[in-house]
């Protein structure tokens, strides 16, 4: 029997994009002796286990092994389960998230709809006998209990098993307790619905009524015997969720916690630490006002400790708000054209740095995740960097460069560290700075490696990676261009890492000159740079052109033959850039692609193109569908491959779906690559691998380029 030939595109896609393998999810415990992360054992193995580093010995053990706990049995998991992970993009299996209590001791997690908890240090695990399926599962800061969610009620039972009961129970058929709602999980990075208190005595439980929500259903057309799935889809200009908070004690009585949500409907934060009361973080509708108010947890009611506001939008930022240990409020603001760190009153970061994260709050100092402002001594495209801020200053502790990030608590931070150099992540254990241990990568090594350029491109300075073959020489001359951007909000895609640019790198060894830009909006520059797109996310396309033009100075294109590809907002731009600048574009695959922007969720849509019924024209600009949109489209016609996921519940198929009818209606040719099954994600092996080989099919048949091996 002969051995089937590894492709990239095959590795590729049978590693989930060289994630199995790679260790995620870290946890420090109190003490600073042990590390608890997640990881597969290999890079094909799909199943996560439950993994702890002793640091004494530098030993990792597995803790918890799905294929023990479920005795061979394959996993079983339910529609909200299933719901849950796509909106944390989430294509693992076995133990894909959990949680400990305050010492790292004992750990909780969800398999296969059963609630396991495993004793940390002694490495055992066991399920509890507890109704199911079972979601999110918490262990109490003390360990004597863990809460979780089953069929919309929130749950607590002692750590021992005994004692199963009901805090919170749906009173309506629309209602669930512990749950984030789908624009929470979806645009604000909030995937939970309950926090413990400090003392363990009670929680603050959400409670989601989605009854005001107009219903989707999502149906497969290849298996026409199934029932379509029914979808609560806030789109753009309809009603969210209703969202209420709760004190909740362990007997079940509840406590309702009061703030003007009318004003602020939007629960987009919840922190509780023995550092002071409860904190929220709630916003407007238009998320240019937000507040920030501490509760009262015996009456619920609650005091305002900041508002912010911003004319534009205002932005979430992980790990924060929170409290300093002497009570100051930890936020992250938008002053003086920079992204700074603010305490209290104070302001301990200027215009050098624009935050993307706080990593901790410590006892003398604060752990963020940074980009070097414009003002930095030298360019750092594509980085992110750990620091160090205090009342005394600013100091960097990641080194080279690259994108990195950490966990710390106290004297033990876990450092996550990429770069251009390396596949994978390399993660180290500090202890007071210094190295203490390292935690293995499994994941498989790429079958190639980039061949990247990271510059700048423009007037604008529009950050870039260039990417050429392989085998190319200066005397091969000018190549075909693809474009392959992601090119809107919150998605960098020009990044100092190694496997974020493989797909890129495949794609031009196919014979392309790759260009990834990523243009006004995109995050990783100033405030000023990331909301220019406001009411017109349309000019992203005009950063990609003036990019490309820039470049074809200093790199081997051929503005004759220019393509561009696009996922998500990515499919969006390339559609724009079909229909409206065909004097620039002479091809595109168009994938996912939000065409009609009134079909999209309201936190995102409204947070960049306003109240449609307040802004009509705006989206009807911004659209690719609607006649406004088309209009500027020119009469040129350039072949479009529309690619789209008939199960995709966030970026649904009738954007797809409209676009072609637009198109047909104006009689313009295009091809439509339905998906069936396949999600927002395309976690399938087949389906991923098979659909680089046909968008490269695609390519090099529209460029008037040679097709085959």
């Amino acid at each position: 029997m002969t051995s089937e030939k590894l492709t990239f595109p095959r590795q590729h896609a049978r590693s989930q994009r060289f994630t199995r393998g790679a260790p995620k999810a870290f946890t420090v415990s109190a003490d600073g002796t042990r590390v608890i992360f997640l990881r597969s054992t290999s890079g094909e193995d799909a199943t996560n286990r439950l993994w702890m580093l002793d640091l004494s010995t530098g030993e990792e053990r597995i803790v918890a092994d799905p294929a023990v706990l479920l005795g061979g049995s394959a996993e079983k998991l339910s529609a909200r389960e299933r719901a849950r992970r796509e909106r944390s993009r989430e294509g693992s299996a076995g133990i894909v998230g959990y949680a400990v209590d305050g010492r790292a001791e004992l750990a909780a997690f969800a398999l296969s709809g059963k609630v396991y908890v495993a004793e940390l240090r002694a490495g055992t695990a066991r399920a509890l006998p507890v109704p199911g399926p079972v979601i999110d599962p918490r262990p109490s800061p003390d360990g004597r209990h863990v809460a979780y969610v089953a069929k919309g009620a929130l749950r607590v039972v002692g750590a021992d098993g005994e004692g199963d009961r009901a805090l919170a129970e749906p009173d309506g058929p629309e209602v669930s307790f512990g749950l984030a709602e789908f624009v929470a999980a979806e645009e604000m990075d909030r995937h939970r619905g309950f926090w413990w208190s400090p003392e363990s005595d009670r929680l603050l439980v959400a409670r989601v009524d989605e009854s005001p929500v107009r219903r989707w259903w999502i149906a497969d057309p290849a298996h026409p015997e199934r029932k379509p799935a029914e979808v609560a889809y806030p789109a753009a200009g309809t009603p969210n969720a209703e969202v209420r908070l709760f004190v909740t004690d362990l007997a079940g009585a509840r406590t309702e916690v009061v703030w003007d949500r009318a004003r602020y409907p939007y629960l987009a934060r919840v922190h509780w630490s023995s550092a002071g009361a409860p904190l929220l973080l709630v916003q407007a509708r238009d998320q240019r006002e937000q507040a920030y108010l501490a509760v009262d947890p015996e009456t619920g009611t609650t005091r305002t400790v900041h508002v912010d506001e911003d004319p534009v939008w205002l932005d979430l930022f992980p790990g924060v708000p929170a409290w300093a240990p002497d009570g100051r409020l930890v936020r992250i603001a938008d002053e003086g054209g920079a992204r700074v760190l603010a305490v209290g009153d104070r302001t301990l970061t200027g215009a050098r740095l624009h935050l993307q994260a706080v990593l901790d709050v410590g006892a003398s100092d604060i752990l963020v995740q940074a980009v070097a402002g414009e003002e930095a001594a030298a360019p750092e495209t594509g980085e992110s960097h750990v620091y160090r801020v205090n009342e005394l200053g600013v100091e960097r502790l990641s080194e080279g460069a690259g994108v990195h990030s950490a966990v710390r608590s106290g004297a033990v931070t876990v450092l996550v560290s990429t770069s251009l150099e390396r596949p994978g992540a390399s993660v180290r254990v500090l202890r007071d700075g210094r190295p203490a241990a390292s935690v293995a990568n499994l994941a498989q090594e790429p079958l190639l490696s980039p061949r990247i350029t990271l510059t700048e491109g423009g007037a604008r300075r529009i950050p870039c990676a260039v990417l050429l073959p392989r085998d190319y020489a200066d005397s091969d001359g000018p190549l075909p261009v693809l474009m392959d951007p992601y090119g809107g909000p919150h998605g960098r895609r020009v990044v100092a890492a190694h496997n974020a640019h493989l797909t890129s790198q495949w794609f031009a060894d196919q014979g392309f000159a790759v260009v990834v830009a990523d243009g006004r909006g995109a995050p990783g520059r100033s405030p000023a740079w990331e909301k220019a797109v406001r009411d017109d996310l349309a000019l992203t396309l005009e950063d990609q052109v003036e990019a490309l033009h820039a470049l074809a100075d200093r790199f081997p294109l051929d503005l004759s033959r220019v393509a561009i590809r696009g996922w998500s907002f990515g499919g969006y731009l390339a559609g724009l850039a079909a229909l409206r600048r065909p004097d620039v574009f002479h091809a595109a695959v168009v994938g996912a692609p939000v065409t009609d922007l009134r079909l999209y969720d309201t936190h995102y849509t409204e947070r960049y193109l306003g109240d449609p019924a307040a802004q009509p024209e705006v989206y009807a600009r911004n659209s690719l569908v609607t006649d406004e949109g088309l209009s500027g489209a020119a009469e040129t016609v350039r072949p479009v491959m529309i690619v789209h996921g008939l199960a995709d519940d966030n970026v649904v198929v009738a954007h797809t779906l409209r676009l072609s009818s637009a198109l047909l209606a104006a009689g313009r040719p295009h091809e439509v690559l339905p998906l069936s099954g396949v999600t927002h994600m395309t976690p399938q092996e087949q389906v991923a691998e098979n659909l680089l080989l046909l968008q490269v099919d695609f390519l090099k048949r529209s460029l008037g380029l040679p097709t085959g091996a």
